[in-house]
């Protein structure tokens, strides 16, 4: 069974390679929020608790109907934590997530 997703990240906002902010929905019981900003730092700690996000985009005119694409993980490499997309790394890296 497929762990629930906790929460989707539409956008990112990217500064000298760390995230900034990321355009999110977060799961509210069996729907979405409106999307909402949280900062890298939030983000962060969210993962850390196992929380589960991913990339993804909101259908138009389906609600709480997401086109869903890869999940987001914490990358550790040498000493540093990196929010990321795929394994290795070497600084913020969300792939296909459109910038605002």
């Amino acid at each position: 069974m497929a762990k629930k997703i906790d929460g989707i990240i539409e956008a990112a906002r990217f500064k000298n390679g760390q995230i900034q902010f990321v355009r999110v929905y977060e799961r509210r019981g069996f729907t979405f929020s409106d999307w909402k900003l949280l900062d890298r730092k939030t983000l962060v700690e969210r993962l850390q608790k196992g929380k589960n996000f991913i990339t993804g985009s909101r259908e138009e005119f389906k609600a709480s109907t997401f086109k869903t694409e890869k999940p987001v993980i914490l990358v550790k490499e040498n000493g540093n934590e990196y929010v990321a997309t795929h394994h290795g790394a070497k600084q913020d890296s969300l792939e296909n997530v459109p910038f605002f």
